[in-house]
């Protein structure tokens, strides 16, 4: 008898800490200030894609990173934050396409709104995340994409091909196989 008021007990605490959890997470949520996307994929012929803003930012590490540099190669720009869920849920797919498509493709992260570089440092190792990343706090960096990129919609990965012109974009988490497609379908 004592064994069945315990396991109820427990039962009632578990369920009355995950709804409370759940209702943590969608304050933090909405006091987060992003949209989730719900893994939206855009894609544009070669003759419909429009130039990528000029990019040219601190990464975590300190060196300087520039798009207009990478001509010739076609660029992988996630937006992400450390504060984001979806970000840290599609981060492992990232990580495994950056790892399989290797040199042939600049991967390039665009850290936004951690004030912070701290949390985004600690991100990059945790997800062991291969590819330098800008850090944006402000999101100056992020608002040169205006019209390709909601500054709220993040994560957001847009790839873009050899001549510098946005090729896709999704809105949301992205997988490993969507983006191999759209890195393909760029190049």
């Amino acid at each position: 008898m004592r064994r069945a008021v315990v396991l109820v007990a427990g039962l009632l605490l578990a369920v009355t800490a995950c709804s409370s959890g759940q209702q943590a997470a969608q304050n933090r949520q909405g006091q987060s200030g992003f949209v989730s996307g719900n893994g939206n994929v855009s894609t544009f012929t070669a003759a419909d894609r429009k130039p990528a803003p000029e990019l040219t930012g601190k990464t975590l590490d300190g060196t300087t990173w520039t798009l207009s540099e990478q001509t010739g190669k076609v660029v992988v720009l996630n937006v992400w934050g450390s504060w984001c869920p979806p970000c840290r849920k599609e981060a492992p797919e990232l990580v495994a396409a950056a790892k399989e498509l290797g040199s042939a493709v600049q991967f390039i992260g665009l850290n936004t709104r951690d004030l912070d570089p701290a949390p985004a440092k600690k991100f990059v190792q945790e997800f062991g995340v291969p590819f330098p990343s800008i850090y944006d706090p402000n999101g100056k960096a992020l608002l040169r994409f205006r019209g390709q990129i909601s500054p709220k919609a993040i994560p957001t990965t847009l790839v873009i091909d050899k001549n510098g012109k946005v090729a896709g974009r999704v809105v949301g988490e992205v997988t490993k196989q969507t983006l191999l497609g759209m890195v393909k379908d760029a190049g």
